[in-house]
């Protein structure tokens, strides 16, 4: 599967999908970025060469992901489709559950603001190529499709982890959820709520990244987020779209996860 059709339906079942504007032109066009992004983008990346040069990758994630806190959520982020030019979003003003997890995984991965421009690119798109046919639509895809941005450690981190074969794209009466993509066929890993417990919470680690699996036809998760111990104990780090935040926040990761079906956990690379 390599195209994404942001439609109003992606947005209810994604939370995260992605906007589009018609525009006649093709190919991909340069990203555009506002002063206040470029200095946050300046002063993470200058934090991290001074303070976070030894840390893991986990840490740097921790810390870059705590820089967002409260940054308000906003849908529809992305720009492009088969008929319009992609761009190359960068956009710290406002973020959804995906483009959150992009910028927290590109920044834990660059010591300046160029190298930050470069990394969005592997991370968010296949083998790099800012296209609409190129874009990691689904969580999964992390795992699965070039630059691998993480691996899928779901089954290593609870034995009660559930494999179901899955035909991404394909609705339940056969349809698509995304009109111009093909439909890839995937074994998708997933920890059941029931069976997320403190002996699964103390196999992960900060900086995991988190989706909640769905059950749903044609889809992997319908939400994303960041596994973090706090002094508080762990939190899902996630931009939430909930009525109550529209905003990143840390929410109590048992009490989240039990309201789902469950998780499917990478851990960056």
């Amino acid at each position: 599967m390599r195209k994404y059709m942001p439609a109003l339906l992606a947005v209810s079942l994604l939370g995260c999908a992605a906007s589009h504007q018609p525009m006649a032109q093709a190919g991909a066009q340069p990203a555009d970025i506002d002063s206040y992004t470029l200095t946050k983008i300046d002063a993470i990346v200058a934090d991290l060469r001074v303070n976070g040069r030894e840390n893991s990758l986990g840490e740097r994630i921790t810390t870059i992901s705590a820089d967002f806190l409260g940054t308000p959520y906003v849908a529809n982020r992305l720009v492009g489709s088969d008929r319009v030019a992609e761009r190359l979003v960068i956009d710290f003003r406002g973020v959804d559950c995906f483009t959150y997890l992009d910028y927290v995984d590109a920044l834990s991965k660059s010591a300046n603001a160029d190298q930050f421009n470069d990394r969005l690119k592997q991370t968010r798109y296949i083998d790099g190529d800012v296209s609409y046919a190129h874009r990691k639509q689904f969580f999964t895809d992390w795992s699965s499709l070039p630059p691998l941005n993480a691996t899928d450690i779901t089954r290593a981190i609870s034995p009660s982890a559930v494999t179901i074969v899955k035909a991404l794209n394909q609705t339940a009466d056969g349809g698509r959820v995304f009109p111009s993509l093909g439909v890839e066929t995937r074994a998708i890993t997933y920890i059941p709520a029931k069976a997320v417990n403190s002996a699964v919470v103390g196999r992960l680690r900060s900086g995991d990244f988190i989706g909640i699996y769905t059950p749903m036809a044609g889809m992997d998760v319908t939400h994303t987020g960041i596994f973090i111990m706090t002094d508080r104990g762990p939190v899902l780090r996630n931009a939430s779209s909930r009525a109550a935040h529209r905003k990143v926040v840390d929410s109590p990761f048992l009490a989240y996860i039990k309201k789902t079906p469950g998780i499917v956990v990478l851990r960056a690379i």
